[in-house]
């Protein structure tokens, strides 16, 4: 999902495709269902994992600082 995320610009609503479609994926791995009515933020915590947009931010972040 992430590969070449470094140089594109992404806009909110990218941001929250890519939120939900890696939500989508961590419950269907973790075989939580939508009806369990566990929240996203739980979900990740109880999996030790970093959503989708801080990953985005940081790529971006390293790549800035490499032209630099």
């Amino acid at each position: 999902m992430l590969h070449g995320s470094e140089t594109l610009p992404v806009r909110r609503k990218n941001e929250l495709a890519l939120l939900t479609a890696e939500m989508g994926m961590v419950r269907q791995k973790s075989g939580v269902e939508f009806s369990d009515k566990v929240a996203c933020e739980k979900l990740r915590d109880r999996l030790r994992l970093e959503d989708v947009v801080t990953i985005l931010q940081r790529n971006r972040l390293r790549w800035y600082s490499h032209v630099l």
